[in-house]
């Protein structure tokens, strides 16, 4: 089936050439000339894809998106007059997935609509890791929370990643660059060097909820998951 693309401007010329460049490249485009046509035309069919002009008079595209993302998570690109920094930025944390100044490439525009329909149809991502615990440790990796019997322990991104990948190998003993490693895996970057600092604040944090030593230091190897038992 072809993609339903829905394109909102309030300019007629630029509504044609979208138009033609969309479906030249096998596409079914629907055309409206301002925020409101875009919403109930929405509201009707919801298309794979939304081209929403920031400037169009009444409710602009920002005022669109907003509105849309109560209900819907439909790929937007924005397209602007303006290349501010702000405006893109604005877009693009309202909810836009891509920003197009004008005046544009029509081929630059298909492309990153491709480029954003081929993301949304990207298989989904696994499901979220299941809680881990040893002893009166848990974590939960898709709540982001550690708790120390009733106790829980408000861990930064980092010290989660470290006491994550301890608590995945209990008797394994890990180096600092395995535990940079695990937190690089989780998108969160770091050195090796202030690996020890991020240990004695998981230290501190854990102590205060009953915990004598979470993390034991092995001498010239690395760290291992301590005493979880109180």
């Amino acid at each position: 089936m072809p993609s339903h693309i829905l394109i909102a401007d309030d300019d007629p010329h630029i509504r044609e050439v979208i138009a033609f460049a969309l479906e030249k490249a096998g596409m079914v485009t629907q055309a409206v000339a301002d925020g409101a046509a875009a919403l109930r035309a929405f509201e009707k069919q919801e298309p794979r894809l939304v081209v929403l002009d920031v400037g169009m008079p009444e409710m602009d595209g920002l005022e669109v998106c907003r509105l849309i993302r109560r209900t819907s998570d439909v790929p937007i690109l924005f397209l602007s007059a303006r290349d501010e920094e702000i405006d893109r930025i604005l877009g693009l944390e309202m909810g836009g997935d891509d920003y197009v100044t004008k005046p544009f490439s029509p081929r630059e525009l298909v492309a990153r609509v491709n480029v954003i329909l081929r993301r949304a149809r990207a298989p989904a991502e696994p499901a979220p890791a299941p809680p881990l615990s040893h002893g009166k440790l848990s974590l939960d990796p898709a709540a982001r929370t550690a708790t120390f019997g009733e106790r829980g322990v408000n861990l930064t991104a980092i010290e989660f990643a470290i006491v994550k990948s301890l608590l995945a190998k209990p008797a394994h003993v890990l180096n600092r660059a395995q535990l940079v490693e695990a937190s690089h895996a989780a998108s969160i970057h770091i050195s090796a060097r202030t690996i020890d600092s991020h240990v004695r604040n998981i230290r501190a944090k854990f102590l205060e909820a009953g915990s004598a030593e979470i993390v034991e230091t092995v001498h010239g190897i690395g760290f291992r998951l301590g005493r979880c038992g109180g």
